[in-house]
């Protein structure tokens, strides 16, 4: 392609759209640590504040939870953060598939659950997407379909995903 094209070669991809990426014969490391400590430092969220976990257990959030009104802008902002985020860590998809719920009008606790998912990354700021270099990969395909009403509504509503072996979120 350097034959038919003007460019240069800068070498293996360490860093892009803040995407921080290690690589070797083993395979790729993708994290974002970079930018999950700039995300720390604008919510003010110290190290040592960590969480085991994204959310707490057995809290159920709700639109009406009577803890009164969330600042709007800071947890839109604080969202749109952690959702980017999401590229690195899986670990934290739920938790911010649920907190997203709430964007039109977060409540203070919407916002505390937000926070926390927060306060999970301060402790794991190593983890991302670990992509083992293997000879034969395996991909696997799973649906959940429902057809049932496909001639009431014209449509299906159906989930899939996919999974390739050697795939998996770990600490650098």
């Amino acid at each position: 392609m350097m034959q038919q094209f003007e460019m240069t070669d800068l070498g293996r991809l360490k860093y892009f759209l803040g995407l921080e990426i290690s690589q070797d014969e083993s395979g790729i490391f993708m994290s974002q640590k970079k930018y999950a400590t700039e995300l720390l430092k604008k919510f003010n969220i110290r190290f040592e504040d960590g969480a085991k976990t994204p959310m707490n257990t057995g809290e159920k959030l709700q639109k009406e939870d009577g803890t009164g009104k969330g600042n709007e802008k800071e947890f839109r902002s604080l969202v749109g953060g952690l959702n980017y985020l999401t590229h690195s860590r899986p670990d934290i998809m739920y938790s911010v598939s649920m907190v997203s719920r709430f964007m039109h009008a977060p409540s203070k606790q919407h916002v505390g659950a937000a926070k926390r998912i927060l306060k999970y990354i301060a402790g794991t700021l190593k983890k991302g997407v670990w992509y083992e270099s293997v000879e034969d990969p395996k991909l696997s395909g799973f649906t959940d379909s429902d057809w049932a009403d496909l001639f009431t509504k014209a449509l299906s509503s159906g989930k899939h995903q996919f999974f390739v072996e050697k795939i998996g979120v770990r600490e650098l």
